[in-house]
C-alpha cells in the first residue's frame, strides 16, 4: 500500500539527487538508457514517494506513460528488499562507469559493495528460508565458543593508572593546581574562556570516580553543555585504553577487589538546570558556568544537597557575567557574611592579586582566578593574546578573558531582568530541533520566523553586525523565541546578504528587518532582490526610544526566551544605557562602550524584530515565576 507522499521540499531534494545521478550516467559517452533508462528512473522516484505528475514533469513524459509503466512493471508489488536491491545496483553501475573517479566515489563504491553483500544475506534469510547466521556470519563463531558475560564499561585498576598518568601529562600549570586541590570539600574557580576548564574537570571527575567509587554529577546551564563533559570523557577513555563507555548516565564497572568483592560502581550523571530531576542524586558535583544560570540560589541549594555528606566534593567554575547576578554575592563572600552577626563577619579579598595562586576563604571555599594571561604564563600556548586584543574591544576582552565582571547597575536591561529569559532550548522548545540543521535533515522549526539584521550599531562603526532569527508568538501575548543569532566581523555587505539568503532557505521567513544605516543600506538593496517585502529602518532618538520601550515591555512580562548559551546576546542587552543626544535636548539609548568597542548589534537586531508587534499586543502575557531545571 502506498504511504503518504513526501512534502514538496523533500521532493526537491530527491530531484537534485536524481539529476546528479542522470548527469553522471550520461557523461561517459553512453546514452542514459544504457545505464539507467527513464523507465527505471521513474520507478525509483515512485519508490521515493514521488507523485506520477511530478515524475512525468521531470522526465518530460506524458503522465499516462508513467502510469502505464507503473501498472505493467507492478511497482506497487515490489517488496522493500527488491526496491533496495534495485537502487543499489543502479548506483553501483553509475559510479563504476565514471571515467574520472574521485576519492569519495571509491568510498561509495566500497560502501555499495558492502550493502550488496548485506542485501544478499537478507534475501537468503527472508526469501530463501535461511537462518540468523545468514544475517551475521559471526553468530556461528560466537555460538561455537564459550559464553562470556559482557563487561560493559569495565575499567581495571591498571587502566585507571594509565588514564591518570596520561591526563596529568596533558595538563597545563593551572590545571595541575586544580588537581592538587581536587580533594578539598569546596572549590570556586573564576576563569577565562577557552582555557580547557570543562575538559580538565571532565577528566578529573572520571579519575575520582574510578579511585573512590563516588558518583560524579555534572550540572550545567543547559543539557547540551552538560553532555560536553560526557563527550570528553568517552573520547579520552576510548583513545587511551580502547574502552567505549556507553549509557546516560554512564555506570562504570570497577571490577572486584583483591578478595573478589565487587567494588562500588559509580555513575557519571549529566544534568541540565532542572532541580526536580536532580533531587535524588548524591555524589561529587561540578557546577559549570554557574554565573550564567537563572535561579542560582535555588540551584545551589539543590546542588549542595547532592554533596551534603562530608565525603563528597563541590566544585563551581565559570566565566564571569554581571555584578547583578545572584552568584556574585557567593563569589565575594557577601552571602556568607549576611548570615552572620556583625562581629562574626570576615573580609573576603577576591581580587586577582589575592586569588591568582588560590586562596582559602573564611567560608571554607578555596577560590582561584585564572585569566588568559595567567594561562599563557603557565604553559597554555593555544592563543595569540595580541591578536585577541585586536579582535575584541577593551570591555569584551576584560570580561571574556581577564575575569572582569560587567557592571550593569546602570543598564536598561540588567542581568536580573535577563536571566528569566534564558532557557535550555532542548527542553523548553519541543517544536524546535536544531540538530536537523546540523545533520542536513530539513528545517529545525516549521513555524514562521522573523529575521532582523543590524549592520553596525546604528551606523557608527561598520566592522560589526548582528543577525537574529526570532520565532514570533503563536498567540497574542505569547513568547518571542530567539532561535539563532550570528555576528559578522570583517565581512563585506555581499557576504552578509548571502547569509541572510541562506536563512530564508532554512526557515519559513515572513518578515525581514534591516537597519538601513551605513552598510545596512547596501545589504538591504541586495536582500530586496530575493525578499522584496523587507522593512528598512532609519534610526533617530524617537525610534530608538520606542524600540527600547517595546523590549522593556516584552522582557518585563517574561515574554522573551533565548538559549542560555547565547551569552553574546546577554552581553549586548546589558550594554544598553540611557543617555541624551549631543544637544542634550532628547533622551536616547546607546551601547555603553566606546566607538572602538562595538554597539550591541545583536541587541538592536532583537529590538527591531520585537518592534514588529504593537506595544499593546503584549497585554495579558503571563509572567514566569518558577525555577525549573531540566535533565
Amino acid at each position: 500500500m502506498r504511504t503518504r507522499p513526501k512534502k514538496k521540499a523533500e521532493q526537491t531534494a530527491g530531484a537534485d539527487d536524481l539529476g546528479a545521478l542522470l548527469t553522471e550516467c550520461g557523461g561517459f559517452g553512453f546514452p542514459v538508457a544504457a545505464l539507467l533508462d527513464e523507465r527505471r528512473a521513474a520507478k525509483f522516484l515512485y519508490w521515493s514517494f514521488w507523485r506520477l505528475t511530478d515524475i512525468a514533469k521531470l522526465l518530460k513524459q506524458p503522465e499516462g506513460t508513467i502510469a502505464s509503466w507503473k501498472s505493467r512493471d507492478k511497482w506497487d508489488e515490489a517488496s522493500p528488499l527488491e526496491q533496495m536491491e534495485g537502487v543499489t545496483h543502479a548506483r553501483y553501475i553509475a559510479l563504476t562507469m565514471k571515467a574520472q573517479k574521485t576519492g569519495l566515489d571509491f568510498k561509495e563504491i566500497d560502501a555499495l559493495l558492502r550493502a550488496a553483500e548485506r542485501l544478499a544475506r537478507l534475501r537468503r534469510y527472508s526469501v530463501e528460508g535461511g537462518n540468523e547466521t545468514d544475517l551475521n556470519p559471526k553468530v556461528a563463531n560466537r555460538n561455537a565458543g564459550p559464553k562470556k558475560k559482557p563487561q560493559k564499561n569495565r575499567i581495571t585498576p591498571d587502566q585507571v593508572e594509565i588514564l591518570k598518568a596520561t591526563m596529568l601529562k596533558r595538563m597545563f600549570g593551572y590545571q595541575l593546581t586544580w588537581w592538587s586541590k581536587a580533594d578539598l570539600r569546596s572549590r570556586m574557580i573564576l576563569k577565562s574562556r577557552q582555557i580547557g576548564a570543562t575538559y580538565y574537570f571532565a577528566l578529573e571527575a572520571l579519575i575520582k570516580a574510578l579511585e573512590t567509587g563516588h558518583n560524579q554529577i555534572f550540572l550545567s546551564a543547559s543539557k547540551a553543555q552538560a553532555h560536553v563533559f560526557r563527550g570528553y570523557i568517552r573520547a579520552f577513555v576510548l583513545e587511551v585504553i580502547g574502552v567505549e563507555l556507553s549509557g546516560d548516565p554512564i555506570l562504570i564497572d570497577r571490577g572486584e577487589d583483591e578478595d573478589g568483592t565487587p567494588l562500588e560502581q559509580p555513575n557519571l550523571i549529566f544534568l541540565g538546570t532542572n532541580a526536580r530531576t536532580a533531587q535524588g542524586y548524591h555524589g561529587d558535583f561540578y557546577f559549570d558556568e554557574f554565573f550564567w544560570v537563572f535561579g542560582f540560589e535555588t540551584l545551589k541549594k539543590v546542588a549542595s544537597g547532592m554533596a551534603m555528606q562530608k565525603k563528597y566534593r563541590k566544585t563551581y567554575f565559570s566565566t564571569p557575567s554581571s555584578v547583578m547576578h545572584e552568584a556574585y554575592a557567593f563569589w565575594t563572600g557577601l552571602e556568607w557574611n549576611k548570615k552572620r552577626a556583625k562581629d562574626k563577619r570576615r573580609d573576603f579579598d577576591v581580587t586577582w592579586a589575592a586569588t591568582k595562586d588560590g586562596q582559602m576563604g573564611a567560608d571554607r571555599i578555596w577560590r582561584h582566578m585564572v585569566t588568559i594571561e595567567d594561562a599563557e604564563a603557565q604553559g597554555c600556548d593555544l592563543f595569540d593574546i595580541e591578536d585577541l586584543r585586536d579582535e575584541y574591544s577593551g570591555p569584551e576582552f576584560d570580561n571574556l578573558l581577564m575575569c572582569g565582571f560587567v557592571d550593569d547597575t546602570l543598564s536598561v536591561f540588567p542581568m536580573t531582568s535577563l536571566t528569566p529569559c534564558m532557557v535550555d532550548g532542548e527542553d523548553a522548545w519541543d517544536d524546535v530541533d536544531m540538530a536537523r540543521i546540523t545533520l542536513g535533515a530539513g528545517r529545525a522549526y516549521s513555524g514562521e520566523v522573523w529575521l532582523s539584521y543590524d549592520p553596525n550599531g546604528n551606523g557608527e562603526n561598520a566592522d560589526a553586525a548582528g543577525l537574529v532569527v526570532v520565532a514570533p508568538p503563536a498567540r497574542p501575548g505569547g513568547k518571542f523565541r530567539v532561535l539563532e543569532r550570528q555576528q559578522f566581523k570583517g565581512s563585506d555587505f555581499t557576504e552578509q546578504a548571502e547569509v541572510i539568503r541562506a536563512y530564508t532557505q532554512r526557515y519559513r521567513v515572513s518578515k525581514i528587518d534591516i537597519d538601513g544605516t551605513g552598510i545596512g543600506a547596501a545589504v538591504a538593496q541586495l536582500v530586496r532582490t530575493f525578499f522584496p517585502n523587507l522593512t528598512e529602518h532609519r534610526y533617530d532618538p524617537i525610534l530608538k526610544t520606542q524600540m527600547v520601550y517595546k523590549a522593556l515591555d516584552v522582557i518585563g512580562k517574561h515574554r522573551l526566551e533565548y538559549h542560555v548559551e547565547f551569552r553574546d546576546l546577554t552581553g549586548a542587552l546589558m550594554s544598553i544605557r540611557r543617555t541624551t543626544t549631543a544637544s542634550g535636548r532628547q533622551v536616547t539609548y546607546e551601547a555603553s562602550r566606546t566607538k572602538d568597542s562595538g554597539h550591541a548589534d545583536l541587541a538592536w537586531a532583537l529590538f527591531q524584530a520585537l518592534f514588529n508587534e504593537p506595544l499593546a499586543a503584549g497585554i495579558g502575557g503571563a509572567a514566569r515565576s518558577s525555577v525549573e531545571i531540566s535533565r
